[in-house]
Order: structure tokens, then C-alpha cells, then sequence
């Protein structure tokens, strides 16, 4: 019985190659993985270099296409919720519709809640073509949801108004 324990501690000395070889494959990799997040540009420049050329308001290009643009709320689909801090979040679902020729390549539209006095309580610029779908065609509808929270529960929340703020057509 001796010889047999003396036989099994002689073996263990000594480090394993196998796993030294994965410990450094894996550090390896996840280093690359950390330096492949830390190389992408921000959300923001993509967004920016996104919305280059973009026609906005006041140019004859933008009035020519945003009167074809319809936009409506389904009040049966909005809902408010309280949070547990207390807030409330709104989870405001809109219709855009494209009844023009055109089609759109970039759309982003601003969501508003206004209050009685037509006064913003709270809005949001969203990039609904190409972020939900690539191109919105004409005669074609989308349904467009997004968030907005931290509305104090004594907010006159009265109304929601949309608005196209930036559109890019396809030559």
C-alpha cells in the first residue's frame, strides 16, 4: 500500500501544461473580445455621420415629402405605468404611414406629451428608418413604440403630438 500512495504523489508534481495552455487561450480571447467593444465607435458618431445630408425643417425638399407623412397615436395601445421610484413611464405606440411617391430611406420623428396649455412636459427624437426597418415605401404603415418615463404622477399629461424632424429620400 506504501508503494502504491508513493507512485500517486510522484505524479502530481508539477504543473499541468493543458491547463496553462487554456488559461492563456482564454485570457487571450477575452481580451480581444474587451479591445473589439473598446474600438467601436459610439452610438452617437454613428448616428451623426447616419443623419449627414439629412433635409430638416425649413428646406422646400422636407415640406415636399412631410406632408405626405402621417402620423397617429393608438390611444389603445399607450399605456402608463407607475414605477417603483414612484414616476410614471409612458409606453406610447404611434402609426406612420407614407401616402406619398417617395421612399424613405431616414426617418426620425420627435414624440411629444403636452399638457393642457400645449406646453412639452416631456419628448423624444427617435430614428425609426433604417433602426426598425430599412426603408419605408410608399403606401406603406409602421408601428412605432417607444418609452418615456420619469413623468411625476401630478403631470398633466393631456396630449401626444408627433413630428417628423429629419427624412431622407431615395434618389
Amino acid at each position: 500500500m506504501e508503494s502504491f500512495l508513493e507512485e500517486n504523489s510522484a505524479e502530481k508534481k508539477g504543473i499541468n501544461k493543458g491547463y496553462v495552455i487554456g488559461a492563456l487561450v482564454g485570457v487571450a480571447l477575452i481580451a480581444a473580445i474587451i479591445l473589439a467593444i473598446f474600438l467601436q465607435p459610439p452610438g452617437e458618431d454613428l448616428r451623426a455621420k447616419m443623419l449627414e445630408g439629412v433635409f430638416r425643417e425649413g428646406s422646400p425638399e422636407f415640406a415636399a415629402v412631410t406632408k405626405d407623412i402621417i402620423i397617429s397615436t393608438d390611444m389603445d395601445k399607450t399605456v402608463e405605468s407607475p414605477t417603483g421610484m414612484g414616476r410614471v413611464l409612458m409606453a406610447i405606440v404611434g402609426r406612420v404611414r407614407n401616402k406619398g411617391d417617395k421612399t424613405l430611406n431616414i426617418l426620425e420623428i420627435n414624440c411629444a406629451v403636452i399638457d393642457q396649455q400645449n406646453n412639452v412636459v416631456k419628448e423624444k427624437d427617435i430614428l425609426v428608418v433604417p433602426q426598425r426597418i430599412a426603408t419605408l415605401g410608399p403606401g406603406e404603415n409602421i408601428e412605432v413604440t417607444l418609452a418615456l418615463e420619469g413623468f411625476d404622477p401630478k403631470d398633466d399629461r393631456a396630449n401626444i403630438r408627433w413630428k417628423v424632424v429629419g427624412l431622407k429620400t431615395q434618389d
